[in-house]
């Protein structure tokens, strides 16, 4: 009772409603959860997760955005620290576990500043400035890519820490010319399309097995055993439609009074399939890759010809194709010239594992490539896959910026110190929010060192002396203990990825701390259906 009247209820029964510290303190527990899930994996001596989801299938890996995308999440504050991960992902390909890992600590400092009786809004202003003076901060550590060794590097440093390490110089190789071959240079302006890098995957061999190719890889095979298994100078069309008898559009019946007609009938059929081989023919092709079905009789007449041919190519298959050989897909064969085939050295069927894949190689000026990643069990290939789409990720993202910077928790350390000097210019509570920053970014090395197994309090001073001497490339040497040059280590990742990491944490922190009011609808059973529950 209040006041003599009887309480009002706004909210439908059965919704959960939390307010205040306990709101906070519930969102930033379900933050700090879903962080301390992925910290194990971070660093070249973090370690992997087995993800086995309700169906059974196993998923084993050691990337945050995968980790994060396989586990079933409910707490909403948990799926808002999921969506920091899959943002650094969709722009940067890396950092998903750092980027997880600063939040959650990010949270974890902002809680101790609340029960200091901190307002959460200043906290979030002081956040905001740390991050904003941490990005202006970053272009002074910046190192410009020289080199195909830097991208190497950034390549390798990607690769470290993942089941793929023991190949990495390997597979960074294949990456850089990957990228090289697909980048574009206009006026100064770098980019990367990643989609013309056509990835296939192949269980069976050991990693070293896996190739890239100057043109594309099909996993198909040739539609006639007669059909020579390889052709060399390869004139390749490129058709969009189905090469077989026309269907009417409209219902027709064809009435046939003797034998000789229906013999007549089909010898028609016959011959229009013949001339539309042998249009091929005239247009000099001797390989032909069909999006649609190859009719069985013009299947004969192509392998009776010598032409090389495959049928159901992908969309996607066919625009790589076409940016790759140079050759224009073509709806009609009566349009089908010389000009419209697309060039290769040799086009061939090979036995991969179980099954027959063809491989379109030596295409001169290839706008496309593929790989060929193999690896002895199917979760090892697998995981191959997603470290090559991390390492292709962030060569393509240091070649069009032009910049990278030193690893090993070395730039988070120097931006520490330097917002620690910042913080002290800042009147207000905003100090302690920003000096809060501080220390969150030193939760990537102190990390690092935990997961090598090292004492982290020695790690953090001996990392915070080497940058009081001025030492701003130094970082944590997780393999023999203390703190080393990175730089010299050549240990490099692409300036996108921190400062993506460092804006998208933030934001996050900032999103969760100013949440005071969490209220939850349920579904209430038997709504008008006297009391009946239904099992969906």
């Amino acid at each position: 009772m209040y006041n003599g009247q009887a309480p009002i209820f706004i909210l439908k029964d059965g919704t959960d409603r939390v307010r205040g510290k306990s709101a906070q303190s519930n969102n930033i527990a379900a933050a700090k959860a879903v962080a301390d899930a992925v910290r194990s994996t971070l660093g070249p001596k973090g370690m992997d997760k087995m993800l086995v989801d309700s169906m059974g299938d196993v998923v084993i890996t050691n990337d945050g955005a995968t980790i994060l995308k396989e586990m079933d999440i409910e707490h909403p504050a948990a799926k808002m620290i999921i969506e920091v991960a899959k943002t650094q992902e969709q722009h940067c390909y890396d950092g998903t576990t750092s980027a997880v890992v600063i939040a959650g600590e990010l949270l974890k400092r902002s809680e101790d500043l609340i029960d200091q009786n901190v307002h959460p809004t200043v906290i979030c202003h002081g956040f905001r400035l740390a991050a904003e003076r941490a990005v202006e901060l970053l272009e002074s550590h910046s190192i410009s890519v020289a080199d195909e060794d830097t991208l190497a590097e950034v390549a390798k440093t990607a690769l470290t820490g993942k089941s793929a390490e023991a190949v990495k110089s390997f597979l960074a190789d294949i990456c850089v010319k990957a990228v090289k071959s697909v980048g574009r240079e206009d006026d100064g302006e770098r980019a990367v399309s990643l989609d013309d890098i056509k990835v296939e995957k192949r269980q069976g061999g050991s990693i070293k097995a896996s190739t890239l190719v100057d043109g594309i890889i099909l996993d198909k095979e040739r539609v006639h055993p007669g059909m020579p298994r390889a052709v060399t100078d390869a004139k390749i069309a490129l058709v969009n439609s189905a090469i077989e008898v026309k269907k009417t559009e409209v219902d027709a019946k064809i009435q046939i009074t003797d034998p000789s007609m229906l013999a007549k009938f089909l010898e028609e059929e016959e011959n229009y399939l013949k001339g539309l081989v042998e249009k091929l023919q005239n247009s000099g092709a001797n390989v032909l890759v069909c999006q649609k079905g190859i009719d069985d009789i013009a299947q004969h007449y192509l392998a009776k010809a010598g032409l090389f041919a495959v049928r159901r190519a992908k969309k996607s298959d066919m625009e790589a194709l076409s940016k790759a050989t140079g050759g224009r897909i073509v709806t009609n064969i009566d349009d089908l010239a010389k000009g419209d085939l697309g060039n290769a050295a040799k086009v061939e069927e090979r036995k991969i594992g179980d099954s027959d894949m063809v491989f379109i190689t030596g295409c001169p000026e290839a706008k496309s490539v593929s790989v060929l990643l193999r690896g002895g069990t199917e979760h090892v290939v697998d995981e191959l896959r997603r470290a090559f789409d991390d390492a292709i990720g962030v060569i393509s993202v240091a070649w069009e910026d032009g910049s990278v910077l030193t690893g090993g928790g070395s730039v988070l350390a120097a931006l520490s110190r330097d917002l620690r000097i910042y913080a002290e210019g800042i009147g207000g509570r905003e100090q302690m929010a920003i000096e809060a920053f501080a220390g969150a970014l030193e939760v990537i090395p102190r990390t690092l060192a935990e997961n090598a197994g090292l004492d982290p309090v020695n790690t953090i001073i001996e990392l915070r002396k080497a940058h009081a001497e001025g030492k701003a490339t130094f970082g944590v040497n997780v393999f023999e203990g203390g703190v080393m040059d990175m730089q010299v280590a050549q240990v490099v990742e692409p300036t996108r990825v921190v400062e993506q990491a460092i804006q998208s944490a933030t934001e996050t922190a900032v999103m969760i701390l100013r949440i005071d009011d969490v209220i939850s609808s349920k579904a209430v059973s038997g709504g008008g259906m006297d009391g009946m529950d239904f099992d969906m």
